[in-house]
């Protein structure tokens, strides 16, 4: 049996619960959050699709002990208010670092012992908080990380060059949040070098773009949901199906030391390899800097 435990039921841990749940991914899903009321809402509101839903789904609300034998799990706990206020995920971090500190002791205190899949903010330091506390290993332990940005960028560069969004390869590096950057190195369009298609002026307002489109949708909607689950969805599926899927996720890279967006390839063990990138020197400048505004953050914990 696929099973998987959704911790925190907020707008995007609700979207990818529905979303495994109606798409027949999962054959058990576990529900939690310390809103008792929501996550008992959030079960008996899926519970009421099963006349319907195309496919049965065994569902459990409020037991951490029933993490104990699930084989993934994901963390989508946590407040997008002080993003959207701040326009800076690290306006999380406080909270989100002592709510990371909790949930991990509650998940190893379960004996779960699969793959952690982190969604909540910011994202790279929160997983590398998850991973410390869980005990669980660094391959075992991934959050989503750039894979959205990298998603919002395809987009953008597509509609540039009126191109379906799947033509354009290529990698949002770094921090989840204001250090990302696009790798203009290793985007291409139809096998076209990106950089020989946009001058640099283009190269930094398109890169600009998609931070720019998450906070429209933050602001316009009080949330996301949408994008951010389709991606955790996805890498979701790379493990169930051992599809050794090449993403941009938040994984441990040796090279800096710390979790950051970087490819990987993703499978049933979970981040079973980092592939170094060749970048140029100023793209391996600002993932230096980026990691560095990452472990700072963390380097303040007490």
């Amino acid at each position: 049996m696929r099973k998987v435990g959704i911790i925190g039921l907020g707008h995007v841990g609700a979207t990818v619960a529905y979303t495994l749940f109606t798409h027949g991914y999962v054959d058990e899903l576990v529900l939690l959050d310390q809103n008792r009321q929501k996550v008992e809402a959030e079960y008996n509101d899926l519970s009421d699709t099963l006349a319907r839903n195309d496919s049965h789904v065994q569902l459990k609300w409020g037991n951490w002990a029933d993490l104990r034998d699930v084989d993934i799990v994901v963390t989508a706990f946590g407040d997008i208010a002080a993003t959207i206020k701040t326009g800076d995920r690290f306006a999380e971090f406080d909270i989100n670092a002592k709510n990371a500190k909790q949930v991990g002791a509650q998940i190893k205190a379960s004996g779960f012992h699969g793959i952690l899949i982190n969604i909540s903010n910011p994202c790279d330091a929160i997983t590398t908080i998850l991973q410390e506390t869980t005990g669980l290993s660094q391959q075992h332990v991934f959050g989503t990380g750039t894979f959205l940005d990298t998603a919002r960028m395809q987009r953008i560069v597509g509609e540039a060059l009126n191109e379906d969004p799947k033509n354009v390869i290529g990698y949002v590096l770094g921090e989840h949040g204001s250090s990302q950057f696009t790798a203009w190195s290793t985007v291409r369009v139809n096998n076209r070098i990106a950089v020989q298609l946009f001058d640099e002026a283009t190269q930094a307002r398109l890169s600009a773009q998609p931070n720019k489109n998450s906070m429209k949708v933050a602001f316009g909607k009080g949330y996301t949901c949408y994008a951010i689950a389709t991606c955790a969805t996805r890498l979701i599926q790379a493990v169930f199906t051992n599809s050794r899927l090449y993403a941009p996720a938040s994984v441990y890279v040796p090279a800096v030391k710390t979790y950051i967006g970087y490819p990987a390839i993703i499978g049933k063990a979970g981040v079973e390899e980092v592939i170094p990138l060749s970048l140029t020197s100023d793209e391996q400048a600002k993932l230096t800097a980026s990691a560095a505004k990452i472990k700072k953050h963390l380097s303040q914990l007490v």
